[in-house]
């Protein structure tokens, strides 16, 4: 009986202990951190004017008809005011309020209405598009009451967090919700690394906070998935990135980005296997932009970059956010792949917002025939220097022109036609027979993958591992 008993209270005491760690967990209520926090996120107008033309004519063209432009020239430029809201919040107690870039562009007045009552006007500090992030200076002597940003690397899915914001202009709201997923890429900027939350974020609350349960903000809500608001599914910069582009902006106005001077790609598996990699990991270097930081250091195009800075890259999206994030003038240690062993080069950066564009040849040749590479079931012929030119190429770029695909060729689903082939298992390609050599070694080998160097339509430099019959 005295077993049964001591049973029964273990377990009376290990249910107890299980319900107040939940308690500890699950907020019972979020009002008094709302009120807390408040007074620091801020409700953001702005206006523009917009110049349209009108109809002189009592009659109007259907949407994209061809007279539609033409006769509009003959109408009245007309003036009107445009209005646009959005959120921000505090960050320091002078008044220097953060939002989206999206919020105030092209905005010739910004007002702030701070604690649902007072306004005042503002003036940018510095905006940066590639972010979506802007800083506003309150044109008031008045204090405020500032947030401050929390470590967002820390925040977990399932964590409980809070957006307050404006949506659709009803100011001071309130939504809470859990991080629904990390690393997220949607395909709105170069740099894109957002939380994903299910806390209802709408039209208008745009830069504002999305905060922690200890008040921090980790996150500033940007985007949402919908076209008619919010169907629990909203993105927000994370802290620790956005921190980094606000304190530019502070200082200098401007943003000043780490550059490598490469165009990566990712590691297929079949890339990994091409050049016996142990995973699928890392950047793949698709091209390098000449005198740049990594031309001057050293690395190639088909390099493949393990570590920057002595962090390890694990997909290629992870690159561009670490380099950018790395101030201008440092001098960093990167590892790479090359030839089946690691590197490591020193690598001086260079400031992307003044990087150049690769340089071009002005020299001129004629077309050369046509070519079928039999193996690829392919028809190519030679890259000219006037097509080099056109084509806004390095002038060093020699290979072919792909200028059909058989129906049966093994290229047909990742080559499109007029793109060019540079390079075959990192050997430059110059002429058709370069090509066929190589290819037919390929097919007597066991492993039966060729790794092409090509540019694409867009003139944009990709590996592509392609498996041979």
């Amino acid at each position: 009986m005295k077993k049964i008993k001591l049973a029964i209270l273990t377990f009376v005491l290990a249910f107890s202990f299980s319900v107040q760690s939940n308690s500890k967990t699950v907020p019972a209520s979020f009002a008094d951190l709302a009120e807390r926090l408040m007074p620091s996120v801020v409700n953001i107008s702005t206006t523009q004017t917009v110049t349209t033309t009108s109809n002189p004519f009592p009659f109007t063209f259907p949407p994209g008809s061809p007279f539609e432009d033409m006769f509009r020239e003959f109408g009245t430029p007309q003036e009107r005011k445009s209005s646009a809201l959005g959120s921000g919040f505090i960050i320091d107690e002078k008044g220097i309020v953060v939002t989206n870039n999206h919020v105030i562009q092209n905005a010739e007045d910004i007002i702030v209405r701070v604690n649902g009552d007072e306004e005042y006007k503002a003036k940018v500090i510095g905006a940066d598009p590639l972010s979506d992030i802007a800083v506003l200076q309150l044109e008031t002597k008045d204090k405020f009451t500032p947030v401050g940003f929390g470590d967002s690397d820390k925040a977990r899915i399932g964590d409980w967090v809070i957006a307050i914001g404006n949506p659709f202009g009803l100011g001071g709201t309130v939504t809470s919700g859990i991080i629904s997923a990390r690393n997220r890429s949607i395909g709105l900027s170069r740099y894109e690394d957002y939380i994903q939350t299910d806390a209802s974020i709408n039209s208008g609350n745009s830069g504002g906070p999305l905060f922690d349960m200890n008040g921090d903000v980790i996150g500033i809500n940007t985007a949402i998935l919908g076209r008619n608001g919010s169907i629990g599914i909203g993105f927000s910069i994370p802290a620790n990135s956005a921190k980094v582009v606000i304190d530019q902006l502070i200082e200098f106005g401007e943003t000043k980005r780490g550059w490598l001077g490469v165009r990566i790609q990712d590691v297929t598996q079949e890339i990994a296997d091409v050049e016996k990699l142990d995973e699928p990991r890392g950047a793949l270097v698709a091209s390098v932009a000449e005198n740049s930081p990594s031309d001057k250091g050293g690395i190639k195009a088909g390099d493949i970059i393990l570590e920057f800075n002595g962090v390890r890259i694990n997909q290629m999206k992870e690159l561009p956010a670490i380099v950018a994030k790395t101030k201008v003038g440092t001098t960093v240690k990167v590892k790479i792949w090359r030839n089946k062993k690691e590197l490591v080069k020193n690598i001086l950066l260079g400031r992307l917002e003044t990087s150049d564009d690769f340089k071009v040849s002005d020299k001129k040749s004629k077309p050369p025939k046509d070519i079928i590479i039999e193996d690829l079931k392919i028809t190519v012929r030679k890259l000219t220097k006037e097509e080099i030119k056109i084509r806004k190429l390095p002038n060093q770029t020699s290979g072919l022109i792909v200028t059909q695909i058989g129906n049966t060729s093994p290229l047909l689903k990742s080559v499109e036609a007029n793109s060019i082939i540079v390079e075959a298992q990192k050997i430059k390609i110059k002429t058709a027979k370069d090509l066929e050599k190589i290819v037919k070694d390929v097919l007597k080998s066991n492993q039966k993958t060729i790794l092409l160097a090509i540019y694409n339509n867009q003139n944009q430099r990709r590996y592509i591992g392609v498996k041979l019959d």
